[in-house]
């Protein structure tokens, strides 16, 4: 009988001092020195756990991230409020990776030693750049001295696993400032680094009105010479934009990309979860929470509860929605992942893997479903391949 995939649980903060032009996440600025509803907040996110325990009862929780916005702009307090919570109501798995996200800024690095008393046992700081003229580019209100600090800080405080964002094709920038950046974020000694490329999303200030960006040939060498230098100071790439020393994989972000279940608890939190109705069939939804801060908090009081939509995934949608995860991974996933986390038998895909290697962006599916190099630098050529796939 197929298992159900393990389980991670996603916490989304929406709040931050100032929304940066790129970002399209869900988040809201409310500037420097404004008072934040923490306590109301804390006690809606497990409010909202609460609703959602009835569908994951009895499953081990192996990961915890929070997200935003900025979550670092919470107290300590807060989330010891927060994880005395989850951990009345949840199993946490013996060696559970809890990440925060945080901002470099001063504020939030006298509140690391809380953080880690709390119970995080993991950082991702967003650096994205260490130069002043790329970080006033991208709207950041941190400077490369703070972030260097911010890293001294956080080890101090006993964070011994630590990711570093990185961004490049960045406004202005030439492969020389990439690479200078990559140096810097190598003296500092993390165990993970995220190093990915900026884009235009929709919604954003950056799309509307687009600074001038390397051109694609400009691109292609700062990739290159980034990727050569990262992996000869050890750092090896396991994911499109993800770096990591040995053994110390994002394992909550690896949940994603083998398809796994997470809950998402929050205001605009995604999940994901799977469970077998009463033929044994898996079944797989996707759900969302209400998005607007204020909207959230409300919701507490709402019949309708958190949850502001849900969708099935059918049979026709999981090929592109499981290859869209498992393809980003340099080694992609076993073939056995399929057949565990969808239900569904590897013959299903056969037709489209087949195409796939004979493009040559798919390796032998033998043993692995696993992108082949080119297949990675065209990798939505690949996954367009799987957009239709049915039974």
């Amino acid at each position: 009988m197929t298992v159900l995939p393990p389980l991670a649980l996603y916490l989304h903060v929406p709040w931050c001092v100032r929304k940066c032009p790129y970002c399209d996440f869900n988040s809201h600025g409310i500037g420097r020195g404004a008072e934040l509803p923490e306590a109301a907040y804390v006690e809606a996110l497990l409010a909202d756990l609460d609703a959602d325990l009835p569908a994951v009862a009895g499953r081990e929780i192996v990961s915890i991230f929070i997200g935003g916005g900025t979550p670092s702009l919470f107290s300590p307090a807060a989330y010891r409020q927060l994880f005395t919570g989850l951990r009345e109501r949840l199993t946490f798995a013996a060696d559970i990776e809890i990440t925060l996200e945080a901002n470099p800024g001063t504020v939030e690095q006298a509140r690391f030693e809380g953080y880690r008393e709390a119970g995080i046992n993991r950082l991702s700081l967003g650096v994205q750049s260490f130069r002043r003229e790329q970080l006033e580019a991208l709207g950041r209100i941190h400077s490369g001295d703070e972030a260097v600090t911010a890293v001294a800080r956080a080890r101090a405080a006993g964070f011994d696993n630590l990711n570093l964002d990185l961004m490049h094709g960045l406004p202005g920038q030439t492969l020389t400032h990439a690479l200078e950046d990559i140096d810097q974020a190598l003296a500092l000694a993390p165990t993970h680094l995220s190093w990915y490329q900026l884009t235009l999303e929709p919604n954003t200030a950056f799309f509307s009105q687009p600074p001038v960006l390397p051109d694609e040939e400009q691109l292609w060498d700062i990739q290159d010479a980034g990727h050569a230098r990262l992996e000869a100071a050890g750092f090896a790439r396991y994911e499109i934009s993800a770096y990591a020393r040995a053994g110390q994989r994002a394992r909550h972000n690896l949940n994603y990309w083998h398809f796994g279940d997470y809950l998402g608890i929050g205001a605009g939190a995604h999940g994901k979860l799977s469970w077998r109705d009463a033929s044994g069939t898996l079944q797989i939804e996707r759900r969302w929470k209400a998005r607007q801060p204020e909207a959230y908090l409300r919701r507490r009081q709402d019949p309708r509860g958190f949850v502001a939509g849900s969708q099935a995934i059918e049979a026709a949608s999981l090929p592109l929605e499981f290859m869209m995860n498992a393809l980003r991974l340099v080694d992609g996933v076993a073939c056995e992942t399929w057949e565990n986390h969808t239900g569904r038998p590897l013959s299903v895909l056969k037709p489209y893997l087949q195409r796939a290697q004979e493009q040559g962006l798919l390796a032998d599916f033998s043993q692995r479903l696993q992108a082949t190099p080119r297949g990675l630098l065209f990798l939505n050529d690949l996954l367009a391949l799987f957009d239709e796939a049915d039974e």
